[in-house]
């Protein structure tokens, strides 16, 4: 048997349309329960009944279903009557109706119907614990309370999207919570780096749950499963039984001083060129998280970077200034915003990688394109089958080369950053400032030193070849330097040894040159 509750199966009988023809089949559903149901079958009922027409409810222009159906059933002198409105005195979702059908059952039971033994039976359940799992990312969790009744338990399971501000997508009710719990706790020792189990305080589960259903409810077409409707109405009722509700996580809305701030502490990141392009469609990503997710802006996880995309595609928050220009730099750009902010908020290394490629393969759908730059950076990497060894050659080969694409004079250029005469370019693409001496063959002295040195240090850092000099670049920008900083500082130690070497300066020695990048900090 699923955990899923499957106590009742049958819907109201379908032939009648009308409103009053609906109310009908809702008493004799009632009347069907006979004289000594079990209250959680009670509680399924009329969850069911109210989720029944939970949508057209909503679409009624003349008020509420809910208190006509209360109108209605305080007319009729029956126990299915008394029963209904017993139900609905706890379990309707409003208090105005909760309290219509209290009035109402009175008015029945005044008339010589007896109360339902069940009565004060409807919602009283006691909370034991409540446990979220989820993905690492923090996209979504799965969040289950556990209450219990007598010697029953029951349990209440939702899902949370944070990537629409933490609304509930679903919610059901188990008939075994402990095995559903039995079952998260394998899935989080299974795949301890991708998901997370927590055990969460009643206070903030019910906050969890009471926004993130009336954040579901005020949509116009909210995008739910049957379940959701089927369950709503219990899963208020049970939420109720929990602890006040924690206050909801306070927001405030980003200045654009701070957002222009948050992009250029990316860009100086080193992770990308600074270019005005570049600079726009990181501003597009961080509106993005300060829109759908104020708590989180800077967040990220697969869903939402891909519901990124889904925004630009739709194009309603573009203001039409997302031309091709945009849409070339837009890969590199999301793919280095992607490895910054994980970085920044300390995502373990092996989800990295698997974040990394969902990321590709929805640039792939938006710019229906068959490669990708990541592929590039994948390239000899295939031996890597640790997750978290592969996060970190993309970081390192993604410092080394934020891009590959760059512009030399009036050219722009896609280059393939494994070959190193194109990534000797992709280096002369970050200095345009020595392109009209490189193009005249009059590029000498300093400058052309510098260049040499940042370019072999690319392609050690490319290659890991020595592994101490990424180790270095790694402590320096621990330490707070920027990526121009770290290559200028490492640049240093790698021109000491050049001129130990003396005129055989390509024979300098490795042991040498190893013992001083471990020194750099």
């Amino acid at each position: 048997m699923s955990p899923v509750s499957r106590a009742r199966k049958k819907n109201p009988q379908p032939a009648t349309h009308s409103v009053t023809g609906l109310f009908k089949d809702i008493l004799r559903d009632f009347s069907a329960l006979g004289a000594e149901p079990d209250v959680f079958e009670v509680e399924l009922l009329a969850s069911e009944v109210l989720g029944e027409w939970w949508d057209l409810a909503a679409d009624e222009e003349d008020g509420p279903l809910g208190l006509e159906l209360i109108a209605f059933t305080a007319r009729k002198i029956t126990p299915a009557a008394a029963g209904l409105l017993a139900a609905l005195r706890v379990l309707a979702e409003t208090p105005e109706e909760r309290e219509a059908a209290g009035i109402a059952l009175e008015t029945v039971l005044s008339r010589g119907i007896p109360a339902p033994e069940w009565k004060h039976g409807l919602a009283e359940v006691t909370i034991e614990e409540c446990w979220r799992s989820g993905d690492v990312y923090g996209d979504q969790s799965s969040m289950l309370c556990v209450f219990s009744r007598g010697e029953r338990s029951h349990g209440l399971l939702a899902l949370v999207d944070f990537t629409e501000g933490g609304r509930i997508r679903d919610v059901v009710v188990v008939d075994e919570p402990l095995e559903v719990l039995a079952e998260m706790r394998q899935q989080a020792q299974a795949d301890a780096e991708l998901v997370t189990l927590e055990q969460v305080l009643p206070a903030r589960a019910h906050q969890l749950l009471a926004d993130g259903m009336a954040a579901t409810d005020t949509l116009e077409e909210p995008d739910v499963s049957a379940d959701y409707a089927r369950f709503h109405a219990l899963a208020l009722a049970w939420s109720r039984a929990l602890p006040a509700a924690e206050p909801s996580p306070e927001t405030t809305e980003w200045p654009e001083a701070v957002r222009n701030e948050v992009v250029a502490d990316f860009l100086g990141s080193g992770a990308v060129e600074d270019t005005e392009v570049n600079r726009a469609c990181a501003r597009l990503i961080v509106d993005f998280g300060c829109r759908t997710e104020p708590v989180a802006p800077l967040r990220v996880g697969p869903e939402k970077l891909a519901r990124f995309l889904e925004d630009l595609l739709e194009g309603e928050h573009t203001d039409g200034e997302f031309t091709e220009e945009h849409e070339a730099a837009l890969e590199p750009v999301l793919l280095g915003w992607t490895t910054w902010a994980a970085s920044r908020a300390g995502l373990p290394a092996p989800a990295l990688a698997p974040l990394l490629e969902s990321v590709a393969e929805f640039l792939e759908e938006f710019t229906q394109e068959d490669d990708s730059a990541l592929d590039a950076y994948l390239d000899g990497s295939e031996e890597l089958d640790d997750p978290a060894e592969l996060a970190e050659a993309l970081d390192r080969r993604m410092f080394a080369v934020p891009t590959v694409y760059t512009e030399i004079g009036d050219e722009e250029l896609d280059l393939e950053p494994t070959d190193p005469e194109q990534r000797r370019l992709l280096v002369i693409g970050e200095h345009p400032e020595y392109h009209e001496a490189l193009a005249e063959d009059t590029f000498d002295g300093q400058p052309r030193m510098r260049l040499a040195l940042k370019t072999a240090l690319v392609d050690q850092l490319w290659d890991n070849e020595p592994p101490e000099a990424w180790q270095a670049a790694r402590r320096l920008r621990e330490g707070g330097l920027e990526r121009e900083e770290i290559l200028d500082r490492l640049g240093d130690v790698l021109a000491g040894q050049l001129q130990e070497a003396g005129e055989d300066e390509m024979n300098f020695d490795l042991d040498d040159y190893r013992e001083a990048l471990d020194l750099v900090n």
